[in-house]
């Protein structure tokens, strides 16, 4: 009986062993199905920040960005690090057509394959196999999963910054925190301050001789207010018109020419006025 006591001990032994050893198999399964997904939704993500990146640019007029290497298409997307890109072997390219972790993540390490998870880093196994499983780097053995939730965060803030950066663009250069009625009133009332220091100038000119009172009137009345009239328009659609709008900006034209016709007159009748008050 001691033999059978002893053989059922051991039964017992290998059996909770078994059943300990497939919990840990079926954790590993599970985190790396985990990771997996992680990789390819973080490849996704990026895939569609270069979409947008690439629409963004052409919208604005910048060039297309091309990989040194080739000298066609976007380069590799690489996180701060020493390490390569998300979910890929040495060599490959995040964009829209390669997904990370569809090929080689279904291999036999932590993060399935032999490619790292995110650049900042080797990638290394948690456990005694990690030889196996995983790149012992030069600080030691790296959790993926930290790598990976590092890259998710640098993605969001990548996120968070082109958003910023589209935000702006949808800005005009011109008094951008301005409502489009109010930056055109201030442009043409400016354009037609310009001209009526203009038209003091030729008010002098005229008392020493230069200018003769034909001329003086004419661009008083006519010239100067339909100068000044142009020139702000030029300039709202120049500086008042959004980097990424698909369509010209309003530029109020009969608003502008009223303040513009009325103005420059209005300044030359008060100058006149003072004139005559100080003689």
């Amino acid at each position: 009986m001691a033999g059978y006591d002893e053989y059922a001990a051991a039964v017992r032994q290998l059996s909770a062993r078994i059943r300990e050893g497939e919990r840990g198999a079926a954790a590993e399964a599970e985190r790396r199905r985990t990771l997996h997904t992680g990789v390819s939704q973080l490849g996704q993500r990026l895939a569609a920040q270069e979409q947008r990146l690439t629409q963004l640019g052409a919208a604005a007029g910048l060039p297309p960005v091309t990989d040194p290497a080739s000298g066609t298409g976007p380069g590799p997307v690489v996180a701060p690090g020493p390490g390569p890109a998300v979910g890929a072997g040495p060599g490959a390219t995040v964009g829209p057509g390669s997904v990370p972790g569809s090929g080689s993540v279904a291999g036999s390490g932590p993060v399935a394959g032999s490619g790292p998870v995110a650049g900042s880093g080797p990638v290394a196994g948690s456990g005694p196999s990690a030889g196996h499983d995983g790149v012992d780097g030069a600080g030691g053995d790296v959790d993926p999963v930290v790598v990976l939730a590092e890259a998710g965060r640098l993605v969001d803030e990548a996120d968070r910054l082109g958003q910023q950066a589209e935000a702006l663009a949808q800005q005009p250069a011109l008094l951008p925190t301005w409502s489009p009625t109010a930056r055109a009133v201030a442009v043409y009332v400016g354009c037609a301050a310009i001209g009526a220091l203009v038209m003091l100038v030729l008010v002098v000119a005229n008392g020493i001789g230069v200018v003769n009172g034909v001329t003086l009137g004419a661009l008083t009345c006519a010239g100067l207010p339909l100068i000044s009239f142009v020139a702000g328009w030029l300039i709202l659609g120049r500086w008042g018109r959004p980097a990424l709008a698909s369509t010209d900006p309003p530029r109020y034209a009969p608003l502008g020419f009223v303040i513009c016709v009325l103005l420059v007159p209005l300044a030359y009748c008060v100058t006149l006025l003072l004139f005559r008050l100080v003689r």
